[in-house]
C-alpha cells in the first residue's frame, strides 16, 4: 500500500510518501510559492522513488485551520489527483496532526497556531499512556482567552507559542512551551493518522473533503 500526503496550511510544505512500511519525508518553506511549486514537488518526489502518480492508493491532505490560500492549494491539489486516478483521500485536521509532534507519557497538549488579527487556531489534547484524545474542539479564540482555558503544565506548541510567548509564561502556570523545531506538521504524524484512518475505514472521496475554517465566512472572502 502506498500513501501521498500533504499538509500546506502553515508556511512549509510538508509532505509524505508511505510504502508498506516505509516513510519518506520531505519539508520545505514554501512561503508565498507554494502554488507555483507544489505540483513540481510532488512530481520530484515520486520520480525519487521511481513511482507513477497511479501507483498511489490513497491521498491524505491536512484540512486546517491555518492559512486560507494554503489549505484551499492543497486540499485543491489532493481532489484533482484523487479525482483523476479514483483513488480515495483521508483528510486530517492540522491541530490532529500538531498534538502528535510532543511524546510525553501523560499531560494536556495543545497546539496554537498564529490565525492573524490577534487571534489564536488552538484545541486540547489529553495524552494517557496509549492513546490521545482531543477534548475540545477546534477553536478561534484571542491570546487572552486562550490562557484562561489552557491548564497549568500543558504542552503548548505551534508559532502562536513564539508570538504570545510572555502572556503564556506569565498566565498559565507551570506551561511548557515547546521548541520551534516541533512547531509545525509533521509528515511521519500526518502519515500515522492516515494509516489509523483506513484500518478505521475513515476515508472519503474528492467530492466530500473539506476545508476546516474557523473564521465566520465573512471574513473569509472580500466581496
Amino acid at each position: 500500500m502506498k500513501i501521498l500526503a500533504i499538509d500546506t496550511t502553515t508556511k512549509f510544505l510538508c509532505l509524505g510518501i508511505y510504502d508498506d512500511g516505509k516513510i519518506y519525508e520531505y519539508t520545505i518553506e514554501m512561503g508565498r510559492r507554494l502554488s507555483s511549486l507544489l505540483a513540481v514537488t510532488i512530481s520530484r518526489a515520486l520520480d525519487a522513488l521511481g513511482y507513477d502518480p497511479e501507483d498511489i492508493d490513497y491521498f491524505a491532505c491536512g484540512l486546517g485551520p491555518g492559512s486560507f490560500t494554503g489549505i484551499r492549494v492543497g486540499i485543491s491539489a489532493v481532489k484533482g489527483l484523487s479525482w483523476v486516478l479514483k483513488k480515495p483521500v483521508i483528510g486530517i485536521a492540522t491541530l490532529d496532526i500538531l498534538a502528535r509532534n510532543i511524546n510525553i507519557k501523560e499531560g494536556f497538549i495543545v497546539p496554537a497556531v498564529d490565525a492573524k488579527r490577534n487571534l489564536i487556531y488552538c484545541s486540547i489534547y489529553q495524552k494517557k499512556p496509549g492513546q490521545l484524545k482531543r477534548i475540545r474542539p477546534y477553536m478561534l479564540i484571542s491570546p487572552d482567552e486562550f490562557c484562561r482555558i489552557v491548564r497549568a503544565h500543558s504542552f503548548v506548541l505551534g508559532d502562536a507559542a513564539g508570538l504570545y510567548r510572555q502572556d503564556m509564561l506569565k498566565n498559565i502556570k507551570g506551561v511548557n512551551l515547546v521548541e520551534k523545531d516541533d512547531w509545525y506538521p509533521m509528515a511521519h504524524n500526518l502519515i500515522d493518522i492516515a494509516l489509523e484512518k483506513i484500518k478505521s475505514k475513515k476515508v472519503t472521496d474528492a467530492f466530500e473533503i473539506k476545508p476546516i475554517y474557523l473564521y465566520p465566512k465573512e471574513c473569509q472572502v472580500k466581496k
